[in-house]
């Protein structure tokens, strides 16, 4: 998935793109993957309708590998659709098996191993595709089509049931949640996770032209935002233990709630405090992603490839949209103005998951051992 804005500058450099052009293949890809996945996932719970995961990651390489040869924009922009759809459908799929894996014990920490896993091939992505195309041009992309077909014999040794095990992989909802009254409980949650994507591709967007402002350097920005994100995983995977032992409603509240402060005392201070406070935000920010997605699958667990396709699609792209208000903001007052705002749409996620339909577990047990007077 991160390939493609790595390889932006030398598409424009060699092929004379403009820069809405070159912005509008990133567009094609999010938007197709983004607004396909909850129907796939859909067509996997209803029709059994679905793709090995093996064959959608290899069919992701083979179109990101094909953008490095293509000698027309209109291949390009069909190769990066056809490689978005085959992302689209790896998360549905790969998801519920996930969700087999688990039980209502362990769901946080194993959701977060997975989430985990496709943060750090975000990370390594832009650096693997600047190392092929430096050294060989956009036809050294050809190369990622190697790991992937490792990846399908490596896949279906691991899981010999294939895709074809995952389905009817439904869990057994949550005491408090059955599945009659679920679906307004999960457009809840859908929402809050909306404005928390909101929120996290503000920040990733306008957080290093905000550094810079403030008298850091282009390199030693990127570097704030790449430890930021770091944290952010170590905050999944904590999210993911801490949510299975006192629960998800309970750690996502806090974690939403923490992240607030953590990123005021940034915006108002300097130096080491700055950068501790945003390193802290991104930990606590970050680490409701996979609890909420472990929800997502308890709130709908007989529609755990729509419930995925949601989270990891629909409100994802949603999210994404949201950073044009920041960006109008920017414009019309200033950048300092536009990411003090940030904040706006956690608080509401806060809310949202206050009232969120959803068992407090610790909050219970609690109750559950005082005395009746």
């Amino acid at each position: 998935m991160p390939v493609l804005p790595a390889i932006l500058p030398l598409l424009i450099l060699n092929n004379g793109y403009s820069y809405l052009a070159a912005g509008l293949l990133i567009t094609a890809y999010n938007l197709t993957s983004s607004f396909t996945q909850p129907v796939l996932g859909w067509l996997s719970d209803t029709r059994g309708l679905s793709v090995d995961v093996s064959i959608s990651l290899l069919i992701s390489a083979v179109f990101v590998a094909l953008m490095g040869i293509a000698s027309t924009y209109s291949m390009i922009m069909l190769f990066a659709v056809l490689a978005a759809l085959g992302h689209a459908c790896f998360h549905p799929a790969a998801l519920s098996l996930v969700s087999r894996l688990c039980t209502s014990e362990n769901r946080g920490r194993v959701t977060s191993y997975f989430v985990v896993g496709g943060n750090l091939g975000y990370a390594i992505g832009p650096i693997l595709a600047g190392a092929l195309v430096f050294w060989l041009g956009l036809p050294g992309l050809l190369i990622l089509i190697f790991p992937a077909l490792f990846m399908i014999f490596a896949l279906r040794y691991l899981l010999p049931g294939g895709i074809a095990g995952a389905r009817g992989a439904h869990i057994a909802p949550e005491p408090g949640t059955a599945e009659a009254p679920i679906k307004k409980p999960f457009m809840i949650l859908m929402v809050a996770s909306i404005l928390r994507a909101w929120a996290i591709f503000a920040a990733i967007t306008y957080l290093p032209m905000y550094l810079v402002t403030q008298g850091y350097n282009l390199v030693t920005a990127s570097t704030i935002v790449t430890l930021m994100l770091l944290a952010g995983v170590a905050g999944q995977i904590v999210g993911g233990h801490i949510s299975d032992r006192y629960g998800r409603k309970e750690f996502m509240v806090l974690g939403l709630a923490c992240s607030i402060p953590a990123f005021y005392l940034f915006y108002v201070s300097s130096g080491m405090v700055a950068i501790i406070a945003i390193l802290l935000f991104g930990f606590a920010l970050w680490s409701t992603f996979a609890v909420a997605v472990a929800m997502s699958h308890e709130l709908l667990p007989r529609n755990v490839g729509l419930a995925s396709g949601i989270m990891l699609g629909l409100a994802i792209g949603f999210g994404g949209l949201g950073v044009a208000v920041n960006g109008i903001l920017a414009d019309q007052y200033s950048l300092a103005a536009a990411l003090g705002t940030i904040p706006i749409p956690i608080a509401g996620a806060v809310l949202l998951m206050i009232v969120l339909p959803y068992p407090w577990k610790s909050l219970n047990r609690h109750f559950n051992r005082i005395p009746a007077r």
